[in-house]
């Protein structure tokens, strides 16, 4: 599914840049015709024509605002405008893209050794549709794991310019670490603080390429105002010693990765 000489990229530049800044551009790694494959693929599951048991399922808001978004509420038919699907391991074909050899190189050099996953999600915006999802990051009490994670890779099925929706950050911003203990959306009041955005950065892709994303840096992307769908695979990869701290129900078990 690698394109070309992906496998053999240099990572030092990318590395320097994620540790620096909290992202970096990859580039173009997917071959276009696994990300068709990816792409029909994602639809299939939307659409109710492949189900696996445990697939998680959001569906956008009937407004197109985030606030109103529904929780809890799951599958609701055969639709393309679910926000998102998480649980893609469970599907053997991406699960042969979690398990990449690039990205296992990527991974154990930022993460050590043993790699396990924390959630690998589709992300979607339908055309002319989606939402502006607000500032936040992937980390928090809500998470419940008893270290924070670092590594995420999002790789873009569809070609993605400012006008989809592309994925938009503010550098440096995991430097800061959590804006709050429960992570997730970033308050209004710090976004009232004139320097917290106003270094951000637009990152539009082409289908194929991936970007490195810091669970801790600042990110959001707006609406899809195109005629085409804007699907991307984000992969979260954890320290393979991390621990679910959850006390609910039975802690999870993070699967590993990589022939570990």
């Amino acid at each position: 599914m690698l394109l070309g000489d992906a496998l053999d990229m240099v990572l030092d530049a990318p590395l320097s840049d994620f540790a620096q800044n909290g992202y970096a551009r990859l580039g173009r790694v997917l071959a276009p015709d696994a990300a068709r494959r990816l792409g029909e693929r994602s639809d299939a599951l939307m659409l109710g024509e492949i189900k696996y048991p445990g697939l998680f399922y959001q569906h956008d808001s009937p407004t197109g605002r985030y606030e109103d978004l529904v929780f809890g509420e799951g599958w609701v038919g055969p639709s393309l405008s679910y926000r998102k699907i998480e649980k893609l391991e469970l599907d053997p074909l991406f699960s042969s893209w979690i398990e990449n050899d690039l990205f296992a190189r990527i991974a154990r050099s930022v993460l050590g050794s043993h790699v396990t996953l924390y959630r690998a999600v589709l992300w979607n915006k339908a055309p002319e549709s989606g939402m502006d999802l607000p500032w936040h990051q992937d980390d928090g009490a809500f998470w419940g794991i008893d270290r924070a994670p670092c590594l995420q890779i999002w790789t873009a099925l569809d070609d993605a310019p400012s006008d989809a929706g592309c994925v938009e950050v503010v550098p440096r911003s995991h430097l800061r670490g959590l804006a709050s203990p429960l992570g997730g959306t970033v308050c209004t009041d710090q976004l009232e603080v004139p320097e917290s955005c106003a270094d951000r950065v637009l990152l539009p892709v082409v289908a194929g390429e991936a970007l490195l994303i810091h669970n801790h840096v600042w990110h959001r992307s707006g609406k899809n105002h195109t005629r085409f769908a804007r699907r991307a695979i984000g992969i979260s990869y954890l320290s393979g010693d991390t621990r679910c701290r959850r006390k609910r129900c039975a802690p999870r078990e993070f699967r590993r990765l990589f022939g570990d």
